[in-house]
């Protein structure tokens, strides 16, 4: 078993504006560890920008970008990655991460779209995340998308994944949800997927709920409780690769607080529940 060795531990949560005072005032004890997008955050002031402050001088941090359009046709927005850059060193930001995926064309588009599984996308997207990477001074991990078509593919999603992964010589945010979503959208084997994965470069793991459009149809909306296969497929995550920090995201349809906590206490259960088994065999 060979993971990289991850700045984080623990569980984690994504920080969102409409709970950020509850998180300030009382910190849960579960979460380790919050995950922004930069975007939302990056030059705020005034109070909003006083309470970041102190959750940022107090707990570790993920940036989890929305907006770098790594695939884009667009020319690579370099201002964007300098004011990320200093948003990382302001905040002491473990990590950046963003998506395999773009969202701009002659302006924003406003949705993640899916890549062409093609030869000529790896070589275009890695040279871009290489170029990320030297701006900002750091490797940065790139997350597994869901998606609904795949235009021009030229071979299967988790070639075009690895094959980018290896090119930049970057880290990977496994997202288990995404996986689960596409294995049933694409009729693939999601437990073949994430056994092809380089175990060794996943720095962290998201997990999430989607909709139920029809029974061979999901939607990836971060709208709703995690179901009991995916939550499934992060055991065996953790079963092929130990256990690496985890982070519950929630875009969509926020509950209050405690019902985000009772769902990262679960991400702490299937941590707890892999190692005291992997106590047992090492005893």
């Amino acid at each position: 078993m060979n993971v990289i060795q991850s700045p984080l531990n623990g569980c984690g949560l994504g920080l969102r504006r409409s709970f950020l005072n509850e998180i300030v005032e009382q910190p849960p004890e579960t979460v380790n560890f919050y995950e922004v997008a930069p975007e939302n955050w990056i030059n705020i002031g005034g109070k909003m920008g006083k309470q970041f402050r102190v959750l940022t001088e107090r707990f570790p941090f993920i940036a989890h970008g929305l907006s770098l359009s790594i695939g884009s046709p667009d020319p690579l927005d370099e201002k964007f990655v300098r004011s990320v850059k200093s948003f990382i060193a302001e905040h002491q930001i473990r990590l950046y991460s963003e998506h395999l995926s773009y969202c701009s064309y002659d302006g924003h588009l406003y949705d993640l779209m899916p890549i062409p599984f093609t030869s000529e996308a790896i070589t275009y997207v890695a040279e871009r995340i290489r170029r990320v990477q030297d701006i900002l001074e750091q490797k940065i991990a790139i997350e597994n998308v869901s998606y609904y078509a795949a235009p021009g593919q030229e071979m299967d999603e988790i070639d075009f994944f690895n094959a980018v992964i290896s090119e930049a010589d970057c880290d990977i945010l496994i997202d288990l949800n995404n996986i689960y979503v596409n294995s049933i959208n694409h009729g693939y084997d999601a437990e073949a997927f994430l056994k092809a994965i380089p175990g060794r470069r996943i720095v962290y793991a998201h997990i999430a709920g989607h909709y139920v459009e029809a029974e061979d149809f999901l939607v990836d909306t971060h709208g709703a409780e995690v179901i009991d296969p995916v939550w499934k497929l992060l055991g065996k995550a953790y079963e092929l690769y130990g256990v690496f920090p985890t982070l519950l995201e929630r875009d969509f349809n926020i509950p209050d607080v405690a019902e985000l906590v009772r769902e990262v206490k679960t991400i702490k259960a299937v941590q707890q529940s892999w190692k005291n088994q992997h106590e047992k065999k090492s005893a």
